[in-house]
């Protein structure tokens, strides 16, 4: 018998490419893991400061009820968790949204914030304060009904024997344009009081989200944040086009469908919890891929470093200024630098569309 030798060289790739992705995976891990832990302290840091200082320990006995101490446990539970929880809980769904909008749609720019789904939740939400006079839990009902229509206004108008990224992002900022002209019209037509108050909405903050609002957000994203990571493989493979999907394996339209509906809910939720929080969803993904390195595309990575971006922005427009301002005002100073800068590059290395 002849021995069958296999040679040196393709022994030597399929090596290198097993260490490559072992390497992967050890840094998806530890910066997942990093992130789990910077969020985790900001997230009691946030409880922590205040008028009336409270130590870490304590927060952490009060909120997972391992001591009973009526005075740190009004101003923990009563006073601080909410908005810590609305932070925490709107950051990774901006985050996770951001991300798979900008790798479905293969461009940087591809954010709720620029492809209407915020406008349409931002019309709907201050139509009804202007002109039905709600408020509450009923407000955040519209913005969630207006971020899903606008979602498949502009999926059907973009629908040309499929979606490309390109044409749903041009028609995502025409439609966002003239909702936000809309928003516009409406808040001319308003008393002040009902201005003020749309506005005020409109800024977003993290401070103005109610319990139930709170509760529907948390168990959309125990559902669909896992959903997504586990969809994770097809969003690869999307990315690499239509075509290189298909012969992967990758049911194209099913899949980016399926990706499309968990990231609008997210957003949506998101938006209606603590109105449009701006660029957070933009930002949160390409932090997290440049932590990750060769590593990128994590969806579960992006929502944290959305949730750690919140809450840092928490903690400087109520602690760190002179005077406590919205959440929105904070995100929206760091997101539009950011923003020229991205175009800047963009356009610089060719890749503008």
């Amino acid at each position: 018998m002849t021995a069958t030798m296999t040679p040196a060289p393709v022994v030597s790739a399929a090596g290198a490419l097993r260490g490559n992705r072992r390497r992967r995976w050890l840094r998806s891990v530890t910066v997942t893991a990093a992130l789990a832990i910077t969020v985790a302290a900001l997230f009691v840091l946030t409880m922590m400061v205040g008028s009336f200082r409270i130590g870490a320990w304590d927060v952490v006995a009060s909120v997972l009820h391992l001591a009973d101490n009526p005075s740190v446990d009004f101003v923990v539970r009563e006073l601080r968790l909410p908005t810590a929880a609305s932070a925490l809980t709107v950051g990774l769904a901006l985050g996770a949204s951001g991300t798979i909008f900008q790798q479905l749609l293969r461009n940087p720019l591809a954010s709720p914030d620029f492809v209407g789904l915020t406008s349409g939740a931002g019309l709907a939400a201050v139509g009804g304060i202007v002109l039905l006079q709600v408020t509450g839990l009923a407000v955040s009902g519209l913005a969630l009904g207006g971020a899903v229509l606008a979602a498949s206004l502009m999926y059907l108008l973009a629908w040309r024997d499929g979606v490309t990224g390109y044409r749903f992002i041009l028609i995502g900022i025409g439609v966002a344009v003239f909702f936000d002209g809309l928003i516009g019209f409406v808040l001319s037509r308003a008393q002040l009081f009902e201005a003020r108050q749309a506005m005020h909405w409109l800024t977003g903050s993290v401070g103005q989200a109610s319990t139930q609002e709170l509760r529907l957000l948390t168990g959309a994203l125990l559902v669909l944040l896992p959903t997504a990571v586990l969809l994770q493989r097809q969003l690869r493979a999307l990315e690499l086009g239509d075509d290189a999907a298909r012969a992967l394996g990758a049911r194209t339209e099913l899949a980016r469908a399926g990706l499309l509906g968990i990231a609008v809910v997210l957003v949506a939720l998101a938006v209606a919890a603590a109105g449009p929080i701006i660029f957070v969803a933009l930002i949160a993904g390409p932090i997290a891929n440049r932590l990750l390195g060769p590593a990128t595309g994590g969806i579960l990575p992006a929502a944290l470093a959305g949730a750690a971006l919140l809450l840092t922005a928490d903690l400087v427009a109520v602690h760190l200024l002179p005077t406590p301002l919205p959440t929105g005002v904070v995100t929206g100073a760091v997101g539009a630098p950011y923003l020229l800068w991205l175009l800047a590059t963009t356009n610089r290395q060719g890749a503008g569309g």
